[in-house]
C-alpha cells in the first residue's frame, strides 16, 4: 500500500515528465561527468515511484527499470543524505540486493547523493558505483552532491519550460478568442458611426458630426489595441525560423505597410547601409515596424517633421540595428521601464497603450539578442537591438 510519501513522490515526479522519455542530453552529461569524478566505471540517474526504480540516464550500464524493493537506492531514499559504502556486501541495508547477490550485478562500491526538489521531495538519486571495493575522497563526495543538485536544475528548467510554453499557448487561444469577440462588435460600430457622419443630416448638425467623429476616432484606438494585444500575446509563444533577412528589404516591407502615415506626416525614412542577418524575416518585420512607427510617432509629438534613419552595423558576432528618429529622446530614468507592457514614455497625446516595445523585446528575446533605448546623434531617441550570429 502506498504511503502519503510515495503519493507525494509519484505527483513530483510526474511534474517533471521523465518516466517512458528518451534520456535528457543534459542528464547524460551529468551522469558521465559524476562517474568521472567519482573515479567508477558506472553511474546512474534513479528516479524511485511508489513500485519502481527508474533509471533516466545512464553511464557504464544500459539504462532500464526494476522493481523498487530490488533497488539499492530506495533503501536509502526515505533518509535522503549522501551515502558511501566501500563494500554494499558487508552492508545489512544492501547485503541481500540482487544488484549485490550477482542475480542482477555484482556491486561493491556503492555511493549516491539524494535528488530532491525544491519542494523538499526525495524523487531518487544520482548513483555512482563499482564491481571493486573502493572510497569516496571528500572532493570527490562533494562533487556529487553538486551534480545531484545539477540535475534537479535541469528538471526544474524543463518543468517551468514546459509551463512557460503552455502558458503562452493558452494566453493566445485567450487573446485571439477575445480579439474576434471584440472586433465583431467593433466592426459594426465603425460602420454604423460611419454611415451616421456621412448622412445628409450631419451637413446642418456640425456639434453632432464632431462627436461622431471622435467616437470614430475612439473606435479605431479600440481596434489598434485589440490588434495590439493580439499581437504580444503570440510573440510569447513564437520560436522564430531563422534564414538570412536583408534589412532593407524589410524595411521597404515596412514602409509599404506604414505608407499611409508617412505621406501624411511627410516623414522621411532613409536605410544607412543593406546587410544580411541572421532572423526570422516575418517577425523582423513586426519589430521594424513597431520601432519606425514609433519614431515617427513620437517625433510629430515633438512637432518636428520626423526625420529617420534605420542603420546596420556589423559586429564580430551579430549585428546592431538602429533607428534614430530626431524627436525628443526618451527620459533615461524611463529607457527600461518603457519595455514593460502598458508602460509608456509619453502622455495621453500620443496614441497607443504600450504594448509595442514589450513586443519588440519578446522578439528580439526570442533572438537571443538584447533591445535598448539610447539619445540619438539626430537629437532625438535612438532604438538599436543585436542579433547574434549563432542565434
Amino acid at each position: 500500500m502506498s504511503t502519503a510519501q510515495d503519493v507525494t513522490r509519484r505527483e513530483a515526479i510526474a511534474q517533471y515528465r521523465l518516466i517512458g522519455e528518451p534520456s535528457e542530453p543534459d542528464l547524460q552529461g551529468l551522469v558521465e561527468l559524476a562517474a568521472t569524478v567519482c573515479q567508477v566505471p558506472t553511474a546512474v540517474i534513479n528516479i524511485i515511484d511508489d513500485r519502481m526504480q527508474h533509471q533516466v540516464a545512464a553511464v557504464g550500464v544500459l539504462a532500464s527499470s526494476c522493481a523498487r524493493q530490488d533497488s539499492m537506492c530506495a533503501a536509502v531514499i526515505s533518509d535522503p543524505r549522501r551515502v558511501v559504502v566501500a563494500d554494499a556486501r558487508v552492508d545489512d541495508r544492501f547485503a541481500t540486493s540482487p544488484f549485490v547477490t550477482g542475480e542482477i550485478a555484482r556491486t561493491r562500491f556503492y555511493a549516491s547523493s539524494p535528488l530532491i526538489t525544491p519542494a523538499g521531495v526525495a524523487i531518487g538519486t544520482l548513483c555512482v558505483f563499482d564491481t571493486e571495493v573502493g572510497e569516496l575522497s571528500d572532493a570527490a563526495a562533494r562533487g556529487l552532491d553538486l551534480l545531484a543538485s545539477q540535475v534537479i536544475d535541469v528538471l526544474e528548467l524543463r518543468r517551468v519550460q514546459r509551463e512557460l510554453l503552455r502558458s503562452n499557448a493558452q494566453l493566445e487561444n485567450f487573446a485571439t478568442q477575445v480579439s474576434h469577440d471584440l472586433r465583431n462588435p467593433l466592426t459594426a460600430l465603425a460602420g454604423f458611426l460611419e454611415l451616421a457622419a456621412d448622412s445628409p443630416e450631419m451637413g446642418g448638425a456640425p456639434r453632432a458630426a464632431r462627436s461622431l467623429a471622435r467616437a470614430e476616432a475612439a473606435a479605431a484606438r479600440m481596434s489598434t489595441m485589440v490588434t495590439d494585444l493580439l499581437d504580444f500575446a503570440r510573440m510569447g509563444g513564437t520560436r522564430p525560423r531563422f534564414a538570412e533577412v536583408d534589412i532593407a528589404d524589410t524595411v521597404d516591407a515596412v514602409l509599404e505597410d506604414l505608407d499611409g502615415a508617412i505621406v501624411q506626416t511627410g516623414a522621411e525614412v532613409t536605410v544607412d547601409a543593406s546587410s544580411f542577418v541572421r532572423g526570422d524575416d516575418t517577425l523582423l518585420r513586426v519589430l521594424l515596424q513597431n520601432l519606425i512607427a514609433n519614431a515617427v510617432k513620437f517625433t510629430l509629438a515633438a512637432e518636428r517633421t520626423p526625420r529617420i534613419r534605420v542603420g546596420v552595423e556589423t559586429l564580430p558576432d551579430g549585428w546592431r540595428i538602429t533607428v534614430d528618429d530626431n524627436g525628443d529622446p526618451v527620459d533615461p530614468a524611463l529607457r527600461e521601464r518603457v519595455f514593460e507592457p502598458m508602460q509608456r514614455a509619453h502622455g495621453a497625446e500620443v496614441q497607443g497603450i504600450g504594448i509595442g516595445l514589450a513586443t519588440c523585446r519578446r522578439i528580439v528575446e526570442a533572438h537571443g539578442g538584447t533591445i535598448g533605448l539610447d539619445a540619438s546623434p539626430a537629437g532625438g531617441t535612438r532604438a538599436w537591438f543585436v542579433l547574434p550570429a549563432g542565434a
